[in-house]
């Protein structure tokens, strides 16, 4: 389906996730053992709000930290990606660096946002609009893990540059970030690029403050996920039967993110039963560091390779310029 917003024109692509596709992630993920949520469901317009609000938590230095390595670079970025991108940016939230992006590239032609809450989607985009009236805005509501066909723009790209910063590839497993990798050069196409953030490997103290902020947003943000569940899809968490952790994982390279039980509990869902033990922590989100080999070594398993790097001076965060190999 699509939607005309008027003034400025935005043409938006409807795709979101139904109540039965919701449904179905959450009984899958519950009849694992340990029970798992999805994370892409934090982002109703609750939760993403609340992780704008994160975003500037003191001990959440990712945004601040990329946003400022955006504004150093980004002569060498526009240089390097080339003019007439058609700008396709995964899981867009509020779009501050997006307009850092848009301002430095040259002659953008169009710009695409998947996103998955379509209360920030046509908010950002709107917004967007108006800052450039000469990009052309194609938003897309959809669950950017799944293949989307990419709207075309009236004025023909030279190529097409998926932006996706925040380091959000991190929530994803080596295999899953694997295939979203794949999806993304084939969403490119032979000539395009991939421009990415990553957050990098750092001490632990500094890591899991930045999951554990003192005014406990991240935990809010956490537990609306079930809150959202309940109301989209009947279920009946008891937000205050749950409590929110987060541990670095360094084997791992990993923040593990998960809602612990405070008791002896039973959770419905969709007419089913799942018991919960006291203090059993059931996994909602992993947030993956890299360091240089291992993220090369994730690209090239996609079938791409890394072309250019820019670091923070303190070597906190990193963008990778991606190609198809």
């Amino acid at each position: 389906m699509s939607l005309a917003v008027d003034d400025p024109p935005v043409l938006l692509t409807d795709l979101r996730p139904s109540a039965a596709d919701i449904t179905g992630d959450v009984l899958a993920g519950l009849a694992l053992t340990p029970k798992r949520l999805p994370s892409k469901y934090f982002y109703d317009a609750r939760g993403s709000a609340l992780f704008e609000a994160i975003t500037h938590q003191p001990e959440y230095y990712l945004t601040r930290v990329e946003t400022a390595l955006l504004d150093a670079r980004m002569a060498a970025i526009a240089t390097t990606v080339g003019a007439q991108a058609h700008v396709v940016e995964y899981g867009s939230g509020s779009g501050r660096k997006t307009e850092r992006l848009l301002e430095g590239l040259q002659d953008p032609v169009a710009y695409t946002p998947i996103e998955i809450s379509r209360s920030t989607l046509l908010a950002t985009t709107s917004r967007l609009a108006r800052q450039f009236p000469s990009v052309q805005m194609l938003p897309v509501c959809a669950d950017f893990t799944q293949p989307v066909d990419l709207p075309r723009p009236a004025r023909q790209p030279c190529h097409v540059l998926v932006f996706f910063p925040g380091s959000t590839l991190g929530n994803f497993e080596h295999a899953d970030a694997v295939a979203l990798l794949s999806a993304m050069r084939q969403t490119m196409g032979a000539n395009g690029r991939a421009l990415i953030g990553i957050d990098l490997d750092k001490d632990t103290a500094t890591l899991e403050a930045a999951y554990n902020d003192a005014a406990g947003v991240t935990a809010t943000f956490t537990l609306n996920l079930l809150a959202r569940l309940n109301r989209e899809i009947g279920s009946d968490f008891d937000l205050d039967g749950f409590a929110h952790r987060a541990v670095y994982d360094r084997a791992q390279h990993r923040i593990e993110t998960v809602l612990v039980s405070a008791r002896d509990q039973v959770v419905h869902v969709a007419g089913r039963r799942f018991a919960f033990a006291r203090d059993e922590a059931m996994r909602v989100e992993y947030s993956h560091k890299y360091t240089d080999a291992g993220f090369d070594a994730l690209a090239q398993a996609a079938g791409l390779h890394v072309t250019a790097r820019w670091n923070d001076d303190g070597d906190r965060f990193g963008l990778r310029l991606l190609q198809p190999a």
